[in-house]
């Protein structure tokens, strides 16, 4: 099985519920954070039938649009979702999601990292080994630390015309454990969000 493949198995997993929380709460309100947490704890759960889960709609590349219609809501909403594992860490995952916001004002990046992280040095983000950047964690549910961007045009550039990424957490200042992704399928799913 390619690596690849392990990702996607292990990303039909993920329950709907995660998608419809991700989606809905574009903000960080107590609701949104007190439903991702409890998302997040079945994510830890052992994986159930793949019928059972929200809908895969589609593949474009490594990434998967998963789509679900929140409860109360009158739309589906959709997001671009890769799941990853540090190459010399097994038990060591990543989660990103990409979402358009309901009022298609804003692009987010949604990025789950394990627990243990160090928080003050935030996320950090090179493209085709490139340094990028960092972003702050929002907050630790406990599966995981939650960092989130709002991407503007000049990112979703890059990482369109990238070939990797690679995310990079740390738990001690001098220690960082980098999770690289495949940006193959990006720029093709994120057109097809809705």
């Amino acid at each position: 099985m390619t690596h690849c493949e392990d990702l996607n198995r292990n990303m039909a997993r993920a329950p709907a519920a995660l998608l419809r929380a991700i989606s809905v709460f574009s903000g960080k309100s107590v609701a949104f954070w007190r439903i991702f947490a409890a998302i997040a704890a079945l994510l830890a759960a052992p994986a159930v039938p793949a019928h059972a889960q929200g809908a895969v709609k589609a593949v474009y590349g490594d990434w998967q649009i998963r789509c679900d219609t929140p409860a109360g809501a009158q739309n589906e909403q959709c997001a671009l979702i890769q799941s990853v594992v540090a190459e010399d860490r097994s038990n060591a995952g990543l989660t990103v999601i990409i979402l358009k916001t309901a009022d298609q004002k804003s692009k987010l990046m949604r990025v789950v990292a394990p627990l243990g992280v160090l928080l003050p040095s935030g996320l950090g983000l090179k493209l085709d080994d490139k340094d990028v950047g960092r972003a702050g964690f929002v907050r630790c549910l406990p599966n995981g630390c939650v960092a989130e961007i709002v991407m503007d045009d000049a990112l979703l550039g890059q990482l369109r015309s990238a070939k990797t990424a690679t995310f990079i957490i740390f738990e001690t200042p001098e220690e960082g454990i980098g999770f690289p992704l495949s940006l193959k399928g990006l720029g093709d799913g994120y057109d097809k969000l809705p």
